[in-house]
Order: C-alpha cells, then sequence, then structure tokens
C-alpha cells in the first residue's frame, strides 16, 4: 500500500502545477496537428477540438478528484494502487513510466532531426550522440539540485513556448478569409471519433504534470485548480491555432503535413515566421523534455517507495537537495539509450495505448476510492454522482477500440509479460521471508 512520504517537501503551488500540467500536453505535436487535422475534417476541425476537449475535461475530473484524496508522489500510479492494491499499481507504474521512456526518446531525436534541418552538422553520429547526451544529464543536474530549479525551469520553457503560438493567434486575424473557416458539411460520427482519438494523444500529459502530487503545497485544493486551468489553457490555444491555421491557409492546409505552423507563420511574418516557429518548436521540445525528467522519474520513486519493485535504492532521497536523485539518473540513462539506440519508433503506439490503459484506472479507481475512502470537507468531489466516471470509462473504451488488432495483441501481451513479473517479484519476496 501506498507509504507516506519521507524527505520530500511541498513547494510546488497551484500555479506551478499548472505550468508543470501545459508544458507537459503541449508538445511538438501542436506543430504538426493543424494539417493532420485539416485532412481528415476540413474546416469542420474546429468541432473536433472542442469535442475532444470535452472529453478530456471529463477524464481530467476524475484525475482532479483522485488527486485530491491521494496526494502522495506518484501521480496516476498512486491512485490505481490506492484503489486496487499492488498488482494494479504495478501494472500502471510500469505502463506509465515505459510510455514516458518511448516518448522521451521520440521527442529527443524530434529536436535533434529539426536543428539538423538547419544545421546539418547535428546530423553526424557523435555530435548527435553529445547533443543528446548534454540535453538528458543537463537536465538530470537540474533536476537533481531541486525541485524548484526543475519547475522553475519548466515555468520559463511553458512560457517560452506559448509565446509564439500567442503571436501567430493575435498577428494572424489580419491574415484569416473567413471564407477559409466556413463548414459546408458536418463530419460524420465515424469521422469525429477517428479524428477524436487522433486529438486525445495531442491531450495527454496531465497525469505525467500530476506525478509531483507529494510535492504540492496543499494538494487537496491545488491539484483540482491546476488541473482545470490547464485543460482551459490547452482547448483555448489549441482551438484558436488551428482556426487561424485553417483560416490562412484553407483548403492547402492539410498539404503542410511537415510545418503547417511555420507555413501559417511564413504568411503572417515573412521570412521571420519560419525562424520564429523553428525556435518555438525548439523550446516547445525541450520544454516537453525537461517537464518529462522533472515528472516521470518519481514513478520509479513511488514504485519502489511502495515496495511494488524490490530496488529499495530508487527509492532514495538527496539528503541536501531533497530530491529522489538516484531515481532521476536512472530514469534519464535508460531515456538517453533508447534515444541514440533509435529502435523506438514502432512502439510509440503501443506507449500511447497505456496511456489510455492509466486514464482507464484512473476512471475506475474514483468509483473505488468513493466506496472506500472517507470524503473530507476539503476534498474535491465531482458533482453528478458517478455520471463522470462511468461516462469517461465509457470513451476510453471507445478509443482502445479504435486500436489496430495488432496494437491491442502487442498491449495484451505486454501486461501479460508484467502480470508473470509481478507474480515472479511476489514470490521471490516470499521466498526472502
Amino acid at each position: 500500500m501506498i507509504q507516506k512520504e519521507e524527505g520530500l517537501k511541498r513547494s510546488v503551488g497551484a500555479i506551478g502545477l499548472s505550468a508543470n500540467v501545459i508544458n507537459i500536453i503541449i508538445g511538438s505535436g501542436i506543430f504538426v496537428l493543424p494539417a493532420i487535422i485539416a485532412a481528415n475534417m476540413g474546416a469542420s476541425s474546429i468541432i473536433a477540438y472542442a469535442f475532444c476537449g470535452i472529453l478530456m475535461a471529463l477524464v481530467m475530473l476524475c484525475f482532479a478528484e483522485a488527486g485530491s484524496k491521494v496526494t502522495n508522489t506518484g501521480g496516476p500510479y498512486t491512485y490505481i494502487e490506492t484503489a486496487f492494491g499492488d498488482y494494479a499499481g504495478f501494472i500502471g507504474g510500469i505502463l506509465a513510466v515505459s510510455g514516458n521512456f518511448f516518448a522521451d526518446a521520440a521527442v529527443s531525436n524530434a529536436l535533434v532531426n529539426i536543428l539538423a534541418s538547419t544545421y546539418p552538422i547535428f546530423e553526424t553520429g557523435w555530435v548527435r550522440f553529445l547533443f543528446l547526451f548534454i540535453l538528458f544529464y543537463g537536465l538530470v543536474y537540474i533536476n537533481v539540485i531541486g525541485l524548484k530549479q526543475g519547475i522553475g525551469l519548466v515555468k520559463f520553457n511553458t512560457i517560452a513556448k506559448i509565446i509564439p503560438l500567442l503571436l501567430i493567434i493575435v498577428f494572424g486575424w489580419k491574415n484569416v478569409s473567413f471564407e477559409n473557416l466556413e463548414i459546408h458539411s458536418l463530419p460524420s460520427i465515424k469521422t469525429l471519433g477517428e479524428t477524436s482519438l487522433i486529438l486525445f494523444f495531442a491531450f495527454q500529459g496531465c497525469e505525467t504534470g500530476l506525478i509531483v502530487g507529494g510535492e504540492v503545497i496543499n494538494p487537496k485544493r491545488s491539484i483540482p485548480k491546476a488541473v482545470f486551468i490547464s485543460i482551459i489553457t490547452v482547448v483555448i490555444i489549441y482551438i484558436l491555432i488551428q482556426t487561424v491555421a485553417q483560416g490562412v491557409l484553407g483548403s492547402e492546409l492539410p498539404n503542410f503535413k511537415a510545418a503547417p505552423l511555420a507555413e501559417t507563420a511564413k504568411i503572417i511574418f515573412g521570412p521571420f515566421g519560419l525562424i520564429l516557429l523553428l525556435i518555438g518548436a525548439i523550446i516547445s521540445m525541450f520544454g516537453y523534455m525537461s517537464g518529462s525528467i522533472l515528472n516521470s522519474p518519481r514513478i520509479l520513486y513511488a514504485l519502489s517507495r511502495d515496495k511494488v519493485i524490490p530496488i529499495n535504492w530508487l527509492s532514495k532521497i538527496h539528503k541536501s537537495f531533497a530530491t529522489p536523485h538516484i531515481a532521476i539518473i536512472i530514469y534519464a540513462t535508460i531515456g538517453f539509450t533508447l534515444a541514440v539506440s533509435g529502435n523506438f519508433e514502432q512502439l510509440v503506439v503501443i506507449a500511447s495505448s497505456s496511456v489510455l490503459l492509466l486514464y482507464l484506472g484512473v476512471a475506475l479507481s474514483v468509483i473505488k476510492l468513493r466506496n472506500s475512502h472517507k470524503s473530507l470537507p476539503s476534498e474535491f468531489k465531482i458533482p453528478g454522482g458517478l455520471s463522470v466516471p462511468i461516462l469517461s470509462i465509457l470513451i476510453i473504451l471507445y478509443f482502445l477500440s479504435n486500436l489496430a488488432q495488432n496494437e491491442i495483441i502487442a498491449t495484451v501481451i505486454i501486461i501479460g509479460v508484467l502480470s508473470l513479473i509481478f507474480v515472479l517479484v511476489k514470490f521471490l519476496k516470499k521466498r526472502k521471508r
């Protein structure tokens, strides 16, 4: 079961936590997303954003309630662990951290690739290796020396990545043709569902931003507040970005799948726009990496702290900096190894399906915690009884049903292997006793 926090300091407020969540959600995807969505739905793309925003808000309400009841470090893992015990916690924790490993490897390589597109020296093997090493272990240093330093970097990255997007939104309206925004026909339910599935992956990340729950000031209020601030901010920015890109490029938008916002910025600002969006994309990807290496190692820490995995030294806290330093170093080392190997692209979709399973576990945990956990007046409770978690479960199952057959089979196999590992660990623990 969940153990009491030892050594971690509560130093993250609602604004810092909101910035942390926004920084994780708004990653590199927003710089290519408008063209992909427009290719599916044309001018009606905005409907998909609004629809997906509503769906994600329901899921995040579940996070808000669970996060106000279970305030230890570990995020969704701790919610599932508290509600359903060691086995569910083990599966949820491993799925969460493995998904983040592959996502970090993908984003860090995308960051090198975008640099290489302008500066070909980054295509050189040793330069690429050196850059990735400095990226991962530079962020390790920042996050080991203190949570305030890590959160401070996250706040800076969040502001820096949003500025180019806001500039496009504010100054792009003069180039918008409202004819390009006219919706001539509504999308079919199937098209809307398939497009919303893509958008779901673009919205994911809130669960990673909440992992620092054990270091949040007044978590029962700060966590729900941060969830609402972050989701509303992301939905508004996404809708406005899609509107401007669609309004400026019109039917040509789907033709620029590699860099639709760069093309939009080029029309708005001229050649300076390309440079602006290049810098914005780099900051966004770096911001994702800084946020992930701040948050994700704390899952390893939590799994070790709760003795779900028998590696006690992962839960050690640095005496001077009060951070889970070993977990941070180990996490970054695995991520760095995957990044330099480059053999991870095919596993990214499987990692994304693990996030859906995490969300399913959190929604189920809300129902279980209501029945087994005595609510306090200060805790957040979703209005409307169990309607929100039940609706969230149905939505998540719908998303999972849209996965390809080979992806479903691979996910089932992974869960089966993890189950065997869990049984083996339990057996070895009993023998040791």
